[in-house]
């Protein structure tokens, strides 16, 4: 089995904790290398009066059961 790496570790709590706050929102951006659209699941902070926005993972196009295998038991 392998370790989930630290920075994953790292991105999901931010997920939780801004999910905990209501800090999340759903953009459409343009994937960089396929130029294809994604839809993007981002934290939501604030700089003075800017809104910064933390991409954390994009939803899966198609049947998602599909695209990944489950670690074996």
């Amino acid at each position: 089995m392998m370790a989930i790496p630290d920075h994953h570790r790292a991105n999901f709590q931010t997920l939780l904790d801004a999910a905990m706050d209501g800090n999340l929102a759903l953009m459409e951006c343009v994937d960089a290398v396929s130029g294809e659209p994604r839809y993007v699941v981002c934290a939501v902070g604030r700089s003075r009066k800017e809104y910064l926005f933390t991409p954390l993972g994009h939803l899966h196009d198609g049947d998602p059961f599909a695209a990944y295998v489950p670690p074996a038991p």
